[in-house]
């Protein structure tokens, strides 16, 4: 049993397309179906099933999934313990970003770079819940993101700050007077929100779910800076946490009058994942900004 065949079986579980497979590892469709036939007769255990064209996993291939990825994992851990003698000289580090902490990405990075020069950065803004799949499957060494209600136990989390979740509207807003605001006032207002994927939207449909009030959510939009700019437009009102929007000046952020709704940004890791010095240094930096 060889690494590359298990990589090549973990990608044609990820894409379930041979061919599709073979062009994201850079390798002829024959190769990787040939590499992948000589694993299964090594086990003695189909890990797909044939049909015609398309590709399904076998039982016995979910199960073996998880054990070819602790294998490949592990072999790439060898590699980063050996790239971390050499003392952060070579590497890359892939980190993770909900939007909401971007105010504190780029000091950490620009520090990060200064330091480490010879290190390569990965940086991907997306969705909590992709975010953390993406953890959970070593894609990402650190994610940086606002909490879920129900912490996961095979991650590790350190504390950076709390930001309340305000009410926000267009500086030109009739409400951009007020003090505080209700929930069931904001609920009779048109609002935009991010999709479903993110934690933001997760933790506002709660708290309108746990006051029994319904929202008047007219447009739900996956890109933030999108969002943001339809709001200081005029056109529609949002909830979003206070250090994603403190630095727009077409903006005003209003406390929600019901309770103290905040969330709380933290730095995660794989807790089974070997941690690299670069992985150390960064989460570092970003602690004390």
């Amino acid at each position: 049993m060889e690494l590359r065949q298990l990589k090549y079986f973990l990608k044609a579980k990820e894409l379930m397309n041979f061919t599709e497979a073979a062009n994201a590892m850079h390798i002829s469709q024959s190769t990787l179906s040939q590499q992948i036939k000589q694993l299964e007769m090594e086990i003695d255990t189909p890990l797909f099933n044939r049909i015609g064209k398309r590709i399904q996993l076998t039982e016995a291939g979910n199960v073996f999934a998880e054990f070819a990825k602790k294998s490949v994992r592990s072999s790439e851990e060898s590699l980063l313990a050996m790239h971390d003698l050499k003392k952060l000289s070579r590497g890359s580090l892939k980190i993770g970003v909900s939007y909401g902490l971007r105010s504190i990405l780029v000091p950490a990075v620009k520090n990060f770079i200064q330091h480490y020069p010879q290190i390569n950065l990965e940086i991907l803004f997306e969705t909590t819940d992709i975010l953390l799949k993406k953890l959970s499957d070593a894609e990402l060494d650190l994610v940086l993101s606002y909490q879920e209600a129900h912490p996961a136990e095979n991650f590790i989390y350190q504390n950076l700050f709390v930001s309340e979740m305000m009410f926000v509207t267009s500086a030109d807003s009739e409400f951009s007077k007020l003090k505080k605001i209700n929930l069931k006032t904001i609920a009779e207002l048109p609002l935009a929100m991010p999709f479903d994927g993110f934690s933001t939207t997760h933790y506002v449909m709660d708290l309108f779910k746990k006051n029994h009030i319904s929202p008047n959510v007219k447009m739900k939009i996956n890109d933030i800076p999108t969002l943001i700019e339809i709001v200081e437009n005029g056109i529609f009102h949002t909830i979003l946490a206070d250090s994603t929007v403190n630095d727009r000046q077409n903006l005003v952020t209003i406390p929600i009058t019901e309770n103290k709704a905040e969330r709380k940004a933290v730095l995660m890791q794989l807790k089974e994942a070997y941690q690299t010095e670069a992985m150390k240094s960064f989460s570092e930096m970003i602690i004390k900004i």
